[in-house]
């Protein structure tokens, strides 16, 4: 064994223990707030995590999937390490079963009057939806995965024992590039279309029905457009934390960096343009029952604070920063600028959520809130490094196998 690889070995059981860590302070802060007293408050942090995360993990893959569906060749190993991101959803779905204990606490319309909307809003219809939906999603992203993998593996040598596995499935069906290129690339347009419409029904339910007498019918598009955004600032900052790290052969070339700045330049436009169109519209409309969601949010005290740190946070400052192309070349900052971001649609998710569920509460932020929020991170970063442990290389290697990447995509 060379040093190296022992070196490799040491530095991944150190990202083990710090994502356990993490994972376990996340675990312990949820604990508090149940025992503690405070059950809406921990029912509400774990809310706003799961739609964080799995919105990142979502938003993660669909980078791989739409840059395989136009044939973008340069982008071939921020894809491979985008799929790493998918990794997280068999988490994320035990998760979103998870909400069904508290839902007394994340569904603050139950035992309301909801005008007509009883058929819609009730809890068993709404877990039956939601984790169809979700099925169909996950289902779809590993049917992705798993014909891009047999582009990536070294099904001669495979490295691991999932590697191995995969091998052998592969080995006992017939298939050759041409047909695992023309599948990869169907699931993926497949992935695309679930993700939007997924991530609609999510924000319907989730998010906008926390406020029954209120809807957007943008909401859904603001929804999907938003884990894109946040998907492709945690793909740039696993990127570069591993271009930055002596300890892997990951690197990425300055056009690549800049062009994944363009990318996350161009969906904090898009975000905004979301917002914006929904606000307008609630604007000039004037309505009473649309207007008052919006006052309270965004010009009433403490939430209104909130909005303008959010508001600047992930769209004035990204986007005067990114209009400099030799910043997108820089690791470190960028690193720093989609953490804050990230951070940043995190506090989104309270404001939007924050007022129905404690109404009158004000800003209830807390340690715990903080705490789970690291436990969260630390489980997507879990899977994400099992995943690139199983699949050593793979992002570095990308397009290197002879032949098989060029015969797929010609």
């Amino acid at each position: 064994m060379t040093q190296q690889i022992r070196d490799q070995q040491k530095s991944r059981r150190r990202i083990y223990a710090i994502c356990l860590a993490l994972a376990g302070l996340g675990v312990a802060a949820f604990a508090a707030g149940l025992l503690l007293g405070r059950p809406e408050t921990a029912w509400r942090a774990y809310l706003v995590n799961f739609l964080l995360f799995s919105a990142v993990a979502q938003g993660g893959l669909v980078f791989s999937a739409m840059m395989n569906t136009v044939h973008a060749r340069w982008s071939r190993r921020l894809s491979a390490l985008a799929e790493s991101f998918a990794a997280f959803f068999p988490v994320s779905f035990v998760l979103f079963l998870g909400l069904f204990f508290g839902r007394a606490y994340v569904f603050p319309w139950m035992g309301q009057d909801l005008h007509g909307k009883e058929v819609w809003l009730n809890v068993g219809f709404l877990f039956s939806r939601d984790i169809i939906g979700l099925l169909i999603l996950y289902g779809l992203g590993f049917a992705y995965l798993y014909y891009s993998l047999w582009f990536r593996v070294d099904r001669e040598n495979p490295g691991s024992a999932l590697q191995h596995r995969l091998a052998g499935f592969w080995a006992a069906r017939e298939g050759d590039s041409e047909t695992y290129a023309h599948r990869r690339y169907v699931f993926g347009v497949l992935y695309l279309l679930a993700f939007a419409f997924v991530l609609s029904l999510i924000g319907f339910d989730l998010v906008m029905a926390a406020d029954p007498h209120w809807y957007s019918t943008l909401f859904g598009a603001y929804t999907f457009i938003k884990a894109v955004y946040v998907g492709f600032g945690a793909l740039i900052i696993l990127a570069a934390g591993l271009h930055a790290s002596s300890k892997t052969d990951f690197t990425l070339s300055r056009p690549e960096f800049i062009d994944m700045g363009k990318l996350f330049l161009a969906f904090c436009l898009a975000w905004a343009d979301f917002f914006y169109c929904q606000l307008v519209v609630i604007w000039y409309g004037n309505i009473s029952e649309e207007t008052v969601y919006v006052i309270e949010r965004t010009m009433l005290a403490p939430w209104n604070r909130v909005a303008w740190i959010v508001f600047i946070v992930c769209f004035i400052g990204p986007f005067l920063i990114l209009l400099n192309r030799n910043i997108k070349t820089v690791p470190w900052f960028m690193m720093l600028l989609c953490t804050v971001v990230i951070a940043g649609m995190w506090l989104e998710h309270y404001l939007l959520l924050g007022p129905a569920l404690e109404p009158g509460g004000g800003v209830l932020l807390s340690a715990a809130d903080v705490f789970m929020f690291f436990g969260f991170a630390g489980l997507l970063a879990a899977c994400v490094a099992v995943y690139l442990g199983q699949f050593p290389g793979l992002p570095a290697a990308a397009g290197t196998q002879p032949g098989t990447e060029e015969q797929g995509e010609s």
